[in-house]
């Protein structure tokens, strides 16, 4: 009987890169491993099995020079990986052992390959009850059973992690070796960086010997406790337990602020621990997971850009033209020249247009602008605006003052001081409050507002704001980076037939690619050649290219009429459902841009309830639909008959007659900027 033990290790872990070729003292953490595997009596050969991408060469070759054999499979199938290395080396037996566990123990593995054989199982681990220290984890089983699990393993979860269709199909003999004391609760295997640090100290205590038992380890557990209190706190096979995507999010956190660039994709906002958050392709209305699982996007929509849907051929193809000309040179591209007069023909009161990437820059830049047309500083402020210093600033008189446009809680650290009493607000169709004002801040030469956002305008709201606008020689700037392109075919502004000084437009009008406008008045334009507004990237060309050809599609779809219609049939799910089962919601938004939320003490916890069931369902889904003409009626039909299911459990849970807790199977999402940071 051939007995060869097969090492899983690759360089392109998901929380801790290049994790085996660290070092702990003089020696690479696989080289510790391999040298005290080959202390065992029963093995045969070892070989490590790792991924045939370039990534794992240097590390392949590095065993090589070991003297240790190699095989290269499949990065995502590790179980097809392990069977041909089995298959290749005539394995009868095979010890299966992973990378990150350097204090694996040749006497336990010997122990374990007695048992096996005296037994006649077909499987055995020291991990289906665990006793060991996480780390310790050995698996032994026949060719035969590996065999079997190939040919019958189908699920994307059995291939990565090889063996659980042996332990979890009931066709085999199995078995757990337990050990007398349950020592569990220690965590000796290298998943993250808090890892590493326990396992160098461990084998700091120990040099130069490399070879000492697990059960010496143990003893150093109750001499020196602290060294193992620095990792107590990560969960056992939380690598089996979670996606890729959330790995990565949980590394995201360590390397990046935040995670991310954009709250509104943070994990934490949909269901922290359960949220895929990366994405490998799109198309249409689906996303693909890092594990290439597919999902509908019933939720943001790249957050309101896709109105076209992802990855839209025509715009695509134009871009990659462009791609193929160059992007960016010394000279100007002539597209925004193009984009330029197309905007004006579509809002005749405009002249002049400047250009960006993004909405907090265009509203900054429209700020500006009308800041010098009118030599006054201070600005009125309606709706939310973005990130930059002169918006923020309003909560340095209170961290209230945005709480009826952002999210309560925020505060405006790093925003100078000075900007004090620079930025007021005002509620929306609240009219008196803005007269109010501007009748006590004669300095006030800007209103900064969205058109409509989570209600319409009443009695005349937006013709007051521009007749009090004109009245005081103040600028009117109309916020629409996300009400641009959702009822008409361009600014909201001209169904309601009231015209600005200064427009901006973004999210939808690149279809997911960089691109914002500033679209006003030529009097008022013309003062950004008195100030210094400029940047290089506002100039390279895919945006333009991009915003052309999707003017021209939605022009000729009448996308706009498509996702109204579409928005609004989803507000009527959520209305009867809500009726349904007698509970009260409250509907925001425009129909193209609608959320809701249950009127409940409970609301996250529902939300987060919804999302988690809606994933079960392959759906992206919480409280919220940016619609897009790839949504179809099928997918809000399915959407509408697993949201009835979820609202009949919510039901109960507000009657008293179950707790939301039993079903939350992680934590409960966040609500705001406090708990992000």
């Amino acid at each position: 009987m051939k007995i060869v033990c097969i090492v899983q290790a690759r360089l392109g872990s998901t929380r801790f890169p290049n994790k085996v070729l660290k070092k702990i003292g003089n020696k690479k953490i696989i080289e510790i491993l391999l040298s005290r595997i080959k202390k065992s009596k029963y093995i045969d050969q070892i070989v490590l099995a790792t991924s045939n991408t370039s990534l794992d060469t240097k590390l392949a070759n590095f065993i090589m020079r070991l003297g240790f054999d190699v095989f290269k499979g499949s990065h995502k199938n590790v179980l097809k990986r392990y069977y041909l290395a089995a298959k290749k080396y005539e394995a009868d037996l095979i010890v299966r052992i992973t990378g990150d566990c350097p204090l694996v123990d040749s006497n336990l593995i010997d122990q374990m390959i007695k048992t096996f054989k005296k037994k006649n199982y077909d499987y055995i681990s020291n991990t289906l009850i665990p006793t060991y220290p996480d780390g310790l984890d050995i698996e032994v089983f026949s060719f035969n059973a590996l065999n079997k699990t190939f040919l019958n393993s189908k699920t994307q979860m059995q291939k990565e992690h090889v063996t659980p269709y042996m332990y979890q199909s009931g066709k085999f003999k199995i078995f757990n070796q337990k050990n007398r004391i349950d020592y569990s609760k220690f965590r000796w295997t290298i998943d993250e960086i808090q890892d590493y640090q326990v396992l160098k100290k461990i084998f700091k205590y120990f040099k130069p010997n490399i070879f000492f038992p697990w059960t010496d380890v143990i003893s150093l557990t109750k001499l020196k406790p602290n060294i193992f209190k620095m990792n107590k706190d990560i969960k056992r096979n939380q690598g089996m337990e979670i996606s890729e995507g959330q790995k990565l999010w949980n590394r995201a956190t360590k390397s990046i602020p935040g995670g991310n660039m954009l709250l509104s994709k943070k994990a934490e906002l949909f269901a922290p621990n359960i949220w895929p958050s990366y994405y490998s392709k799109s198309k249409g209305c689906y996303v693909w997971t890092l594990e290439n699982k597919k999902l509908i996007d019933f939720s943001l929509m790249g957050v309101g850009t896709n109105i076209l849907g992802y990855a839209n051929s025509e715009i695509d193809n134009a871009v990659k033209k462009t791609i193929r000309n160059g992007n960016m040179t010394t000279l100007n591209c002539p597209e925004e020249v193009y984009l330029a007069e197309r905007l004006i023909e579509m809002h005749p009161w405009s002249s002049m247009v400047r250009f960006a990437r993004t909405g907090g820059e265009a509203n900054s830049i429209a700020l500006r602008i009308a800041r010098a047309a009118t030599g006054k500083d201070k600005v009125a402020i309606c709706g939310y605006h973005g990130w930059h210093d002169w918006y923020l600033s309003t909560n340095l008189k209170s961290d209230k003052n945005l709480k009826d446009f952002l999210l309560p809680g925020l505060e405006p650290k790093g925003v100078p001081k000075s900007l004090k009493n620079s930025t007021y607000t005002f509620l929306y169709n609240r009219i008196d409050q803005l007269e109010k004002l501007i009748k006590n801040n004669s300095d006030i030469g800007v209103i900064f507002m969205e058109v409509s956002r989570n209600e319409k305008p009443k009695n005349n709201f937006l013709q007051k704001v521009r007749k009090l606008a004109t009245k005081n020689n103040i600028v009117l700037i109309f916020d629409e980076c996300s009400s641009g392109f959702r009822e008409n075919f361009g600014g909201l502004h001209l169904k309601y037939k009231v015209n600005p000084d200064i427009m901006m437009l973004g999210k939808a009008l690149g279809n997911g690619y960089a691109i914002t406008a500033v679209v006003g008045k030529k009097e008022i334009m013309k003062e950004a050649e008195n100030s210094f507004i400029s940047s290089t990237f506002w100039t390279e060309r895919i945006g333009p290219t991009a915003a052309l050809k999707c003017l021209e599609i939605m022009q000729k779809e009448k996308s706009w009429e498509y996702i109204t219609n579409y928005g609004k049939n989803v507000i009527n799910v959520w209305k009867k459902l809500a009726s349904n089962y007698n509970l009260k919601i409250k509907i925001s938004g425009l129909p193209a841009l609608a959320s809701f939320i249950i009127v409940s003490d409970n609301f996250l916890k529902y939300k987060t309830f919804i999302t988690q069931q809606m994933l079960n369902k392959n759906y992206l889904a919480s409280n919220i639909l940016y619609a897009s003409i790839s949504h179809d009626q099928n997918l809000l039909n399915n959407y509408a008959e697993n949201l009835e299911k979820i609202f009949a459990i919510i039901s109960k849970c507000e009657k008293g007659e179950d707790l939301i807790d039993n079903y939350l199977k992680g934590p409960v999402c966040y609500a705001g900027f406090k708990r992000l940071n």
